[in-house]
């Protein structure tokens, strides 16, 4: 390769192809689109998943469990990393967990476990705890508030009857 075949057939302001301008301009009669077939046609459009009438991929694909859209995803926290990340003292939220980068993700509840020792004196406050982490956060002086979670579907059908009552 030559330095000047860098750039060859390169242009910076093409002119943009006119369609159907006659035979002389290379586009013109059918203007690219070929003769007949559904691409041909104006108005054409194809669905994304369409393979030509083949049996389409995610029908071919076999499927396989459940996804169930009302579970709650669980993160969880151990009280060593809490012992690490804050002083004595501190209160322990969910927004201060995920600005020491605790909590990552998207997750819609924030348990504690008891993994670790913890000798700060600490106000965490969680949608969860284990026993474990309980124990040894107050034997360290600290405090439990527990956030309410999330109302199940149970409870939201429960309120609206309590509601209509």
């Amino acid at each position: 390769m030559q330095l000047n075949d860098v750039h060859r057939g390169i242009t910076k302001h093409r002119k943009r192809k006119r369609i159907g301008r006659g035979p002389g301009s290379g586009t013109g009669k059918t203007s690219g689109r070929g003769h007949k077939g559904h691409k041909s046609r104006s108005g054409y459009s194809r669905k994304p998943n369409f393979q030509g009438g083949a049996m389409p991929m995610f029908r071919r694909v076999p499927k396989r469990g459940f996804n169930n859209k009302w579970s709650v995803t669980v993160f969880a926290v151990n009280v060593s990393r809490l012992n690490d990340a804050f002083n004595d003292g501190d209160t322990v939220t969910l927004q201060t967990l995920a600005d020491k980068n605790l909590a990552k993700g998207t997750f819609d509840e924030v348990k504690i476990l008891g993994d670790g020792e913890i000798s700060k004196k600490l106000t965490v406050q969680a949608h969860r705890f284990s026993k474990s982490a309980e124990e040894k956060i107050t034997a360290a002086g600290g405090t439990i508030e527990k956030i309410a979670a999330k109302r199940t579907p149970d409870e939201r059908v429960a309120a609206l009857k309590e509601a209509k009552a």
